[in-house]
């Protein structure tokens, strides 16, 4: 408003309206401010806090290399904390280790399972062979001739009588091993025993054999009862 307006309404007995109070800010000293001027220029390399202050550095800290604009920042500032990648011949190797472990082990499940199988067909074969044995063997308690042969990589005996040797160094009589036993059972039922479980066929003389190929077929060679081997 004009003069004439203020003095009009100061007149009429309106009150000037009250200047607000200086903010903060305002009371600071401006840079032109001749106060300033005074105080005279602060020596170089001195902080307002008197402790000394770096070349282009902040008061109290160090000047750091990388702060300064257009330093080139490290590799590593972007990815930190990646760890580096093995070397290409590094990686071929620890496959080819990982290769042959597995290999290796899928070998060992196959001869495990194998070895699982070969025993369950034995125990069914040898089942069979016990239930096909039933009422065959041809043993008899008053047999005093001991008749020794192989088996199994041991000497092993069947006590049989003068008719009954004739008949295995003929062939007409053959041995089965079941259980721990040696069953006398004919030539027929031996080899059904053999196709049902070859590995239980003890004794089959070849007739046309030489009689040089089994020493234990003469009489004169059979071992007494009471010798401990």
């Amino acid at each position: 408003m004009t003069d004439s307006l203020r003095d009009q309404l100061l007149g009429l007995g309106f009150k000037a309206p009250a200047r607000p109070a200086p903010s903060r800010d305002e009371r600071r000293p401006r840079p032109d401010d001749r106060s300033a001027d005074r105080r005279g220029p602060r020596p170089a390399g001195k902080a307002g806090d008197g402790r000394p202050r770096p070349a282009g550095g902040k008061p109290g800290g160090n000047a750091r290399a990388d702060d300064r604009p257009g330093a080139p920042r490290p590799s590593g500032s972007q990815g930190q904390g990646r760890k580096p990648r093995p070397p290409r011949e590094d990686i071929d190797l620890a496959k080819a280790f990982a290769i042959r472990a597995q290999r290796e082990k899928d070998e060992r499940i196959e001869a495990e399972r194998l070895k699982q199988e070969d025993a369950r067909l034995r125990r069914e074969a040898r089942a069979k062979l016990e239930t096909f044995m039933q009422g065959k063997a041809l043993n008899r308690p008053e047999a005093d001739i001991a008749r020794h042969f192989e088996y199994g990589g041991k000497i092993k005996r069947i006590h049989v009588d003068a008719e009954q040797l004739a008949g295995l160094n003929a062939g007409e009589l053959g041995v089965v091993q079941l259980n721990g036993r040696y069953l006398l059972v004919t030539a027929a039922v031996l080899d059904e025993a053999e196709a049902i479980f070859p590995q239980g066929v003890a004794l089959r003389v070849d007739p046309a054999a030489p009689v040089g190929e089994d020493p234990y077929s003469d009489p004169r060679y059979q071992v007494p009862d009471d010798l401990v081997w």
